[in-house]
Order: structure tokens, then C-alpha cells, then sequence
């Protein structure tokens, strides 16, 4: 039987998440399932579902964590050139468990045979600009 993530919510027991990183209002972990090496999630304290019911000053809070891993992240591995942050908003997004968290997915050239497009891979026949 598979647990599920949401009951009890995994990101409201920061112990059980794993703390990089922390503020007054949100902390980061690296991913259990990281897309790339040194993938990590920053995720506000309060449960909350996701980005738009951040506050102000969960933002800037949030914010200040991913200038710090991001900073973490090149110091350990020169190889990351890039990054995608972004987090998913509704099940229809993919967001499998129901609490706010920030994607910092570092990137590696030639980690894709292709990038361009990005984020907007998310739907896979949308991804590459079409001329």
C-alpha cells in the first residue's frame, strides 16, 4: 500500500521533509525525487495549497531561500549552468501533494537533447517556438 503524501501532509513535517535551509515562514529540502541531481523544494510553513495563497511575506520569504540554494547548488556542482524554477498549481498541473512548494531545478548542459521551450514542455506538442 503506497502512503499517501497528503495524510498527514509530508511537507508539514519538515523533520520528516528534511531542512537545507529555513526562515521564520518556509524551508528547503532536496527532493526525494529529484528531476536532476541537487533538485530542491522550497516550501512555506503554513500549510497552505499553493502559490497564489502565499502571503507577502511568505514570497519574499520563499524568495530568499531560492537565492540561497541557488547559490549552494553552483558552489557544489560547477556543472549546473541554468535552472527551472516553477511549481505546479492543481491536480491538473500535476501537483501531487496539495501544499505549496517551489521547484529549483538545476540544469546541466546536455541534461536534454533539446531545451528550447523549457517549461513549457509541460505539454509536450507546445514546447518547441514554432518559426
Amino acid at each position: 500500500m503506497t502512503k499517501d503524501p497528503n495524510n498527514p501532509c509530508l511537507f508539514c513535517n519538515s523533520k520528516e521533509s528534511g531542512i537545507a535551509h529555513q526562515n521564520d515562514l518556509a524551508y528547503a529540502s532536496y527532493d526525494s525525487y529529484p528531476v536532476s541531481d541537487l533538485h530542491c523544494l522550497i516550501i512555506p510553513k503554513r500549510h497552505i495549497k499553493d502559490y497564489f495563497d502565499l502571503n507577502n511575506d511568505e514570497l519574499i520569504a520563499c524568495n530568499e531561500l531560492i537565492k540561497i540554494v541557488k547559490q549552494e547548488i553552483i558552489t557544489k556542482d560547477k556543472s549546473v549552468k541554468a535552472s527551472n524554477l516553477g511549481t505546479n498549481i492543481g491536480k491538473i498541473s500535476g501537483q501531487s501533494i496539495m501544499h505549496c512548494h517551489i521547484h529549483l531545478i538545476p540544469r546541466r548542459e546536455g541534461d536534454v537533447a533539446n531545451p528550447q521551450g523549457g517549461v513549457r514542455s509541460v505539454i509536450p506538442k507546445n514546447q518547441y517556438y514554432k518559426h
